[in-house]
């Protein structure tokens, strides 16, 4: 099986095109880019390029041809907290712990695995052969709702919401200090941290990005804030609560390394999701509950 992928290079400055993959498809090493790229995976404008260190620079159109024969997804039979389902979608509710869809060193026990076992054939085909069924991902530490799609018709109609923003994700976070505006938008773009690149940084250059908020409560030495994303980027709520001083707490990766509750990931939860079914052309809402871990952090804490 090979993944197919056509995408237009966005870069302010030419790059080395197995950087420029690395960033861009977070899912694979650069070791395992470089090897693809070896192997004749990617035309540059048209033309097999089969060096990692070619330069690509802004407008140059790639077309990447991988090999994802060992990243197909097996059905697993793992237990699906399914909040709606019919005929055309599914909306999931993810535990925190649990990755998506396979990916390099996450082949086996993802949310795509758990989808096989339930839905089987019922389910669309998705961009790619390896995420079947899903429309939108959040991280695998976040918890919370996501919309699957159970046939193509359904997946193109709702990843056109996703991109034209008419789908709005809700997420709850609990996040460190007294926020002190009540709501507000966060508007600063992200990219691949020049430092770490196995982080994103709020990067002049970077791909616009967009995050709405607003404070619920006060507490001594945090905050809850309720987010709305207008766009999707990669780790996009973490990067932007952190670039205003206030990372979520749990957050080793962007937060504080030294952590006041034992947590095995972030606070971040998407608890409610707003979009119009794919077929029936109803608007619907969906809402979740707080987990458990979430809540008890939340039952230690004095409001101000």
């Amino acid at each position: 099986m090979r993944l197919k992928t056509d995408e237009k290079v966005e870069s302010p400055q030419k790059i080395r095109l197995d950087v420029y993959l690395a960033e861009n498809l977070t899912d694979w090493s650069r070791s395992q880019i470089k090897l693809q790229i070896d192997n004749g995976g990617v035309d540059v404008n048209g033309k097999q390029v089969t060096k990692a260190g070619y330069l690509v620079k802004d407008g140059d159109k790639l077309s990447l041809n991988f090999e994802t024969e060992e990243l197909l997804a097996e059905p697993e039979d793992i237990s699906l907290d399914i909040v709606y389902e019919d005929e055309d979608i599914a909306v999931i509710n993810k535990p925190q712990g649990m990755v998506v869809h396979p990916a390099p060193g996450s082949k086996n026990h993802t949310l795509v695995n758990a989808l096989l076992f339930h839905f089987g054939k019922e389910i669309s085909d998705g961009t790619d052969k390896i995420r079947p069924g899903i429309v939108h991902r959040i991280d695998k530490d976040t918890s919370g709702l996501l919309v699957v799609a159970k046939n193509n018709l359904a997946h193109e109609n709702l990843a056109k919401q996703i991109a034209e923003h008419s789908a709005f994700r809700h997420y709850l976070a609990l996040v460190e200090g007294i926020v002190k505006d009540d709501e507000g938008t966060i508007d600063a773009p992200i990219a691949r941290d020049s430092k770490d690149r196995k982080k994103m940084a709020v990067v002049d250059g970077g791909k616009r990005a967009i995050t709405h908020f607003k404070t619920l409560e006060r507490y001594n030495g945090y905050s809850l804030m309720e987010f709305v994303l207008e766009t999707g980027r990669t780790h996009q709520i973490r990067v932007h609560t952190k670039f205003i001083g206030h990372p979520i707490v749990g957050d080793k990766t962007y937060g504080y390394q030294k952590q006041k509750f034992a947590l095995d990931g972030q606070l971040l939860h998407a608890f409610k999701l707003e979009l119009t079914h794919p077929i029936t052309n109803n608007r619907m809402t969906f809402e979740c509950e707080l987990p458990s871990y979430f809540q008890n952090v939340l039952k230690k804490l004095k409001k101000i």
